[in-house]
């Protein structure tokens, strides 16, 4: 982003915090209406605050327009007969998608990886975007399918753009639209369409665990094993799934180690520019600590960049009172966040991949995240020091409690499993 997106973004932080006035009687309807600032200050529809699985909510959103959750691994590491210099990224959007039912990515909007190359594996996530892999879909034909165009840029510059189509759910399973893409001097392989959504947590009850522990409600624990609910079991997820080379993000360096976030952003009919609206990149870091719904949907609509700014002090003051009401103190509190903001994906390709295998000097997770990572359970048992190590729910579930299990992953690209 600019510097001028950058700064806007902050004086929209700002505005939230003014002298810790009430949040809504602050923005209301009228910064509903008028979309968080960021760098662009003109009208756009409502619709564009969107959230991931749970945060942010907005009287009306796209749901296309929710990412969900961003998986970076090597492919080797899914997939043992691989390429060892291929790295999978996926994006799933579009939560509690109800089986059997089409739903299409926005044709109003950019889907976009965001890279920036890492030197050393132990830095401070600079948010700089190195490299951005750009998705812009067109409207769905008679079939169900979506045309797309995949852009590839890189420090700034157009490297590469090639077209595609997305697989609509009438698609014969055992024949999904597999598209191999020319960027550049790199091929991309991409699926984009219908898969069923591969994150697993009791997410309704760790609210209640998190409303006890801040005084806001009666202090609960997770259910047990056999009574825990799966929320996402039995919903799709719109996905965008791509192999891309390391080389393609290297460029002409040597780098191995890389940060990843991904974003939506809508375009705005006042002048045809577009305005992030989401932003993700670790699993259950923004959602599960930050409380109030327009700090959320402020987090969303920020680079990395401003993520420990001045102006974003009052969104990191009430992530430190959850880690606070979770059992930390002030040192380990401010070391938590330290390891966790700028929120990105980091992956050291050199190491196996897998949420929290690998941590750099300050705790952070280095070997992004496979797609059967127990995410949840690897955060809940370093956000909590260890007092909680689980929520009791797993990809494959139990056999004793039908509220848990998902489809059997797919053993080839794109992995994630057929939708329901």
């Amino acid at each position: 982003m600019t510097d001028t997106t950058t700064i806007g973004a902050k004086k929209s932080l700002h505005r939230l915090s003014f002298k810790n006035r009430n949040l809504k009687k602050i923005i209301g309807a009228s910064v509903l209406a008028l979309g968080l600032a960021v760098g662009i200050v003109t009208v756009i529809p409502i619709y564009v605050n969107a959230s991931d699985h749970d945060d942010g909510e907005v009287d009306t959103k796209g749901r296309n327009l929710n990412l969900t959750d961003l998986y970076v691994f090597r492919e080797k590491d899914q997939n043992p007969s691989a390429s060892e210099d291929d790295l999978i990224f996926v994006m799933n959007t579009n939560p509690r998608s109800v089986a059997r039912q089409q739903y299409y990515f926005s044709s109003n909007a950019l889907y976009e990886f965001k890279v920036t190359r890492v030197a050393d594996k132990d830095a401070t996530p600079t948010g700089q975007e190195d490299v951005i892999l750009r998705f812009q879909f067109e409207q769905p034909n008679s079939q169900g399918e979506q045309a797309f165009k995949l852009t590839a840029i890189a420090n700034g510059r157009r490297i590469g753009a090639d077209e595609a189509k997305t697989t609509p759910l009438s698609a014969d399973n055992n024949n999904p639209t597999l598209n191999e893409l020319n960027l550049g001097n790199s091929k991309v392989s991409v699926f984009a369409g219908l898969r069923e959504d591969p994150f697993f947590f009791d997410v309704e009850q760790f609210f209640r665990v998190r409303a006890g522990a801040l005084g806001i409600g009666p202090q609960v624990g997770f259910r047990p094993t056999n009574q825990a609910l799966d929320f996402a079991k039995g919903y799709n997820v719109n996905t965008i799934v791509v192999r891309v080379p390391r080389s393609l993000l290297q460029g002409k360096t040597k780098a191995t180690t890389f940060d990843v976030w991904e974003t939506i952003s809508v375009r705005n009919p006042r002048n045809q520019k577009f305005q992030q609206v989401e932003r993700l990149g670790r699993p259950g870091i923004n959602e599960g600590l930050i409380v109030t719904n327009d700090f959320l949907n402020a987090f969303n609509s920020i680079p990395p960049t401003a993520d420990l700014s001045s102006a974003a002090a009052p969104v990191g003051a009430e992530a430190k009172t959850t880690l606070k009401a979770l059992g930390n103190d002030d040192t380990r509190a401010n070391a938590l966040l330290g390891a966790f903001l700028p929120d990105v994906m980091r992956i050291d390709t050199t190491q196996q991949s897998g949420y929290g295998k690998a941590l750099n000097l300050k705790g952070s997770p280095i070997t992004g995240r496979l797609l059967l990572d127990d995410v949840i359970d690897t955060t809940l048992s370093v956000l909590t020091n260890g007092a909680i190590a689980a929520d009791n729910v797993s990809y494959e579930g139990t056999p004793d409690n039908p509220a848990q299990g998902h489809k059997p992953l797919e053993t080839q690209f794109p992995y994630l499993a057929l939708p329901n």
